[in-house]
């Protein structure tokens, strides 16, 4: 299935549960099936399948909530070989950005999840979120900032 890997991890993140990521996923792989008429030869498929997973999430009973976001894999995989330190130390900077992503505002939190962690371009985010580009880039320069800002408000 195309792209699942992808729109489940962001179905995850803005979920905060396996099992209603799944169902997510489910549901905007059966939209575009119904829909994929709809779909224009020529245009960004991938941002055309985050737009409706986007669009269901919205429209579900969790999604204009905001809703916690949970760790999506094992940070242990991202660990490289090390003493015990390094290993605290690694989990511990990785436990604080994710709670400094937490605490991002929906339209913020997306929009730098979609860039830093599924790589979309800023035009594929445009698409995908159905908004400018420039407000792309401004979203994603204040998220940026914002859990910079928090991370070293903590320290």
């Amino acid at each position: 299935m195309p792209l699942f890997a992808s729109l489940y991890n962001y179905a995850r993140w803005l979920t905060g549960e396996a099992h209603e990521a799944e169902d997510l996923v489910q549901e905007t792989y059966l939209k575009a099936l119904r829909g994929f008429a709809s779909f224009r030869e020529g245009t960004n498929f991938r941002a055309w399948m985050f737009r409706i997973l986007r669009n269901t999430f919205l429209t579900s009973r969790t999604g204009l909530r905001a809703t916690a976001m949970q760790p999506i894999e094992d940070d242990d995989q991202f660990v490289a070989e090390g003493d015990p330190e390094t290993i605290f130390l690694h989990h511990a900077n990785a436990e604080e950005l994710r709670r400094a992503i937490l605490e991002l505002p929906l339209e913020f939190r997306e929009v730098l999840l979609l860039a830093d962690m599924e790589n979309m371009s800023y035009r594929e985010i445009s698409e995908a979120l159905s908004i400018p580009v420039g407000t792309v880039t401004s979203r994603l320069t204040r998220a940026r900032a914002k859990v910079r800002r928090r991370i070293q408000e903590r320290r």
